[in-house]
């Protein structure tokens, strides 16, 4: 079927299956995961439009178009990248949901001790937050230091840290102030990995089967989402360093440049300000997707670029350090 096609398709009428898929086989292998730590609960999982783990129900939701390579390819083309399309990629956001539905299957939230060392769940979630990249009291995992969200995603991505298979989180997480929340979790799961359950319901929200909803409609308000990102300090750098109107025939895209450029550029600025690795390449992934959406071409030469991009790396960096950061969207 054409993108065009498959667009005027309703979810419901999709008729996908996770049974026999990449999938699957990601899905078997969390639970391996869980197993080997000794966590007897396993969260269902159901295909709906996007990943979430809702309040109340110890399972996860995940992405219709994972379910089929055909739909993966309309979600690259339509929003430029597949979350979770890769077998990495998709269980580390595996992992992350496990958390959730983990927390909300043993009731974990209620304790006392987990509020104490994550915050109140009550704590309503923000539209946006505004990240310390410099912070060493939450762990890094899916990027974007979704841990400082919400009290919810930091326990969410401590557990996914705990829970991967050979995690050095002990070496790694020593000396930071993050490293109690990690040896919390390890005493928490300790205590309660053998036990029942006491929320085992199998409730599926926002199934695909009952969704009327087009792809097209789907993708217009995701894409709404996407582009209501308000014009900050990156914008104006990279207009300073690139340009919107295309030079020559020939002429290189800024996102592609700075994609060839990531190893070296992120290099000179750990060096620089003796930053974390993680945090300038978040950064950095930041800036390349604001160059894609701006349209934005190298110009000039690119030994001339590669230093003019490097300069402005070091700046948001110490923006980003110093709490100046742009509001990252949830």
């Amino acid at each position: 079927m054409s993108d065009e096609q498959l667009l005027g398709l309703r979810f419901c009428d999709l008729k996908l299956r996770i049974e026999r898929t990449p999938l699957a086989r990601r899905v078997r292998r969390l639970y391996r995961e869980l197993g080997k730590r000794h966590i007897d609960f396993r969260p269902h999982v159901w295909l709906s439009e996007e990943w979430f783990s809702p309040d109340g129900v110890p399972g996860i939701a995940v992405p219709f178009y994972l379910a089929h390579p055909r739909l993966e390819r309309l979600e690259r083309h339509m929003m430029q990248k597949v979350e979770g399309g890769s077998t990495e990629s998709a269980m580390r956001i595996l992992r992350h949901e496990a958390g959730h539905a983990i927390d909300t299957a043993y009731r974990l939230r209620r304790r006392k001790r987990w509020r104490e060392v994550f915050g109140p769940a009550s704590q309503p979630y923000p539209d946006s937050y505004t990240a310390r990249p410099g912070s060493r009291r939450y762990v890094q995992h899916l990027g974007d230091w979704y841990a400082q969200a919400h009290p919810c995603e930091d326990f969410a991505e401590t557990f996914a840290v705990w829970l991967k298979p050979n995690s050095s989180w002990r070496r790694e997480y020593e000396k930071w102030p993050a490293f109690h929340k990690l040896e919390f979790v390890d005493a928490l799961l300790d205590e309660v990995r053998r036990t029942r359950a006491p929320v085992r319901n199998r409730e599926v929200v926002e199934p695909l089967r009952d969704n009327t909803r087009t792809l097209a409609e789907h993708y217009r308000r995701k894409l709404a989402r996407y582009t209501r990102y308000r014009r900050t300090v990156t914008d104006s750098l990279l207009e300073r360093v690139f340009t919107a109107e295309r030079p020559a025939v020939h002429a290189r895209r800024a996102s592609t440049f700075l994609r060839a450029h990531t190893l070296p550029l992120v290099n000179s600025v750990m060096r620089e300000l003796s930053a974390e690795r993680y945090s300038v390449e978040q950064i950095l992934r930041i800036v390349i997707d604001r160059a894609e959406k701006l349209g934005l071409w190298l110009r000039g030469s690119q030994r001339m670029a590669v230093r003019h991009s490097r300069r402005m790396l070091v700046h948001l960096t110490r923006l980003y350090a110093q709490g100046e950061s742009p509001r990252l969207s949830l």
